[in-house]
């Protein structure tokens, strides 16, 4: 089947806080709301169906984007109830939070910025699947180069890693998508999915927005290819996948397969 997993990580846009920026809540609100109605525009024009982690404190200020990704047959997922704040608590409170907004039952989680998350504690929430795991070595962020590429069984929890290339586990997130040329990133998405049989993409609705202005204050890795650029580059990207085949499919439907 070839299967694509796109999904994007709906959330305040709370990036420049990491960069000593201030950024009110309003306009953290604003930015993600604009970038997700691009997105859901691209995947219609594209017939392409996708996952969105959502925390349950965008989700509560921007009803009726959630209201359009269910109604367009995308899935909702949990991604905490804040993104820059985590307790335990939050996870049961994020699913319910997200079932009583959408009427839909959310089965899956992604812990915000891929941090490190007791599994226990996911199933206990009642979670069927978590995709927190981005297995790479990421200086400052991620050393997880011996952990599983690909979809298995912790703890009775389903987890599905984002993907990377075989071996060297060159990473196909977002970063990459920004910073590597369209046409190693293509080849690198080939390799990965003849290896694989799957891709698990992910990306943020931010970054189709301009993230090069001064105000936001973030390093030119981050706020390359943003905006208008993202916005083709991934275009682009939709359209040569279907060139090759690829079929492209929520995580709910992906995991009755695994």
């Amino acid at each position: 089947m070839k299967p694509v997993l796109f999904s994007f990580d709906i959330e305040e846009f709370d990036v420049p806080l990491e960069y000593n920026k201030v950024i009110s809540f309003e306009n953290q609100l604003k930015i993600s709301i604009e970038g997700t109605s691009i997105v859901l525009d691209l995947l219609r024009e594209s017939g392409v169906k996708a996952t969105f982690f959502s925390t349950a404190t965008f989700a509560m200020h921007a009803t009726p984007i959630i209201d359009r990704l269910c109604a367009e047959g995308h899935e909702l997922a949990s991604h905490g109830f804040y993104h820059s704040e985590f307790e335990e608590a939050h996870l049961a409170q994020s699913k319910a939070k997200l079932e009583e907004i959408s009427q839909r039952e959310v089965v899956g989680f992604r812990m915000p910025r891929m941090m490190p998350i007791d599994n226990g504690a996911i199933l206990r929430a009642g979670y069927t699947y978590d995709s927190s795991l981005n297995p790479i070595f990421l200086p400052g962020r991620y050393n997880n180069f011996s952990r599983p590429r690909e979809p298995h069984r912790n703890d009775g929890l389903l987890e599905i890693p984002a993907s990377t290339t075989p071996l060297l586990r060159i990473p196909l997130f977002w970063l990459s998508f920004h910073n590597f040329p369209l046409w190693f990133y293509k080849q690198a998405c080939r390799q990965t999915m003849d290896h694989d049989g799957h891709l698990n993409l992910y990306f943020h609705p931010w970054e189709f927005v301009d993230l090069t202005l001064s105000e936001f204050g973030l390093p030119w890795f981050v706020s390359k290819n943003s905006g208008t650029h993202m916005i083709e580059r991934f275009r682009a990207l939709i359209y040569w996948m279907k060139l090759q085949g690829f079929k492209f499919t929520t995580f709910k439907d992906f995991i009755k397969t695994v």
